[in-house]
């Protein structure tokens, strides 16, 4: 596998709430805003444990265009049993998943970061 240090994405509020998450989860190290000629990109420092393990060892990609998902409070998945998180987007902006169940909301499941 090839141990990037950062990687750039196109922005969008969406990918960068994303991004905010992981980093407050501890996934990445940090991110920012880079302006560029023909538009902006978000720049990712990833994060290694021990090294050369990543922070990230998987994600999946949970509603998409053809196939939304949504979720109610109660349906809200576990991912590996609590050491992964699931995005959910909810009315109040983007939450993982134990923030969308303390304060009893339920959304739009993106994805699970492991």
């Amino acid at each position: 596998m090839v141990r990037h240090d950062s990687v750039q994405v196109p922005a969008s509020k969406m990918k960068m709430g994303i991004a905010k998450i992981l980093k407050d989860e501890g996934f990445i190290s940090d991110y920012e805003v880079v302006k560029g000629k023909p538009h902006r990109m978000i720049k990712v420092q990833l994060r290694y444990l021990d090294g050369n393990k990543p922070a990230i060892s998987g994600m999946k990609r949970i509603s998409k265009p053809g196939l939304r998902l949504y979720v109610h409070k109660r349906e809200i998945p576990r991912v590996y049993g609590g050491l992964g998180i699931a995005i959910i987007s909810t009315s109040q902006g983007l939450k993982t998943g134990q923030q969308a169940w303390h304060q009893k909301s339920g959304g739009e499941l993106l994805c699970y970061v492991w």
